[in-house]
């Protein structure tokens, strides 16, 4: 390997380094920041570093880690209820995708049997499942009445491949958005006709309920990816 070879691949090597500890800093792992910085630089010769100047690129990568991003703009003023409930959803959104995307195609037919998974869905059922849900919460909050499939929580037969259901994932977020912009502090509480319960016939009670149980499957789906090798994009 010739020396420009070598350097490029230094540099590629540290500009990812840098990319991973930003993400460990920005999501307070400041150890595991620290640990990634030194391993980084652990011989003392790989890419000409001697030892002295090793500790000086550990604190130097550490430093433009922490460097904080432009900061963005934060909202004045005391928050609605729809705010708060929308940056959840837009929180469980960001969880929930990339697990989605991480699973390879030809897995999302995998389901676990090493045990009592009798009968448990599918890692695509899964998703359908926690997707036509969102789907169905989302149209009680509007005042439209939900289809068979999102009644049912089972989604939509006709999707078949990754890419449709990784698509009807996502339009469930997005019709979860849209509902919880129409809740109001006059009618988050106000019981919807034809339901019953107590959380079941509230606005905000339904919106709460698709972030719960979104997070419910968020956690049988990391399980499915690790059976199958797969680190969670959240753990990586």
């Amino acid at each position: 390997m010739n020396n420009h070879t070598a350097a490029g691949q230094c540099s590629i090597r540290i500009r990812a380094s840098l990319q991973r500890c930003r993400k460990l800093l920005s999501n307070q792992y400041p150890l595991q920041a620290l640990e990634l910085a030194i391993m980084t630089f652990s011989v003392p010769t790989q890419c000409g570093v001697t030892p002295m100047k090793r500790t000086k690129l550990i604190s130097l990568l550490l430093l433009t880690c922490s460097y904080p991003a432009p900061a963005q703009a934060q909202p004045t003023g005391e928050p609605t209820t729809s705010q708060v409930i929308d940056a959840w959803i837009a929180n469980t959104e960001n969880h929930l995708v990339p697990l989605a995307n991480a699973m390879p195609e030809d897995k999302y037919g995998f389901a676990p049997n090493n045990g009592e998974f009798k009968n448990v869905r599918t890692f695509a059922e899964q998703l359908k499942h926690l997707a036509a849900n969102n789907y169905r919460q989302a149209a009680v909050i509007l005042g439209e009445k939900p289809t068979p499939d999102q009644i049912n929580e089972q989604g939509p037969d006709s999707l078949k491949t990754k890419a449709e259901i990784v698509s009807y994932l996502k339009g469930s977020f997005a019709s979860l958005h849209k509902a919880v912009a129409t809740i109001t502090k006059k009618n988050q509480l106000a019981p919807i006709p034809g339901a019953s319960g107590i959380w079941q016939r509230t606005r905000l009670g339904l919106a709460i309920d698709a972030v719960a149980h979104s997070f419910n499957h968020y956690g049988q789906l990391v399980e499915y990816l690790r059976m199958n090798g797969i680190v969670p994009p959240d753990s990586r």
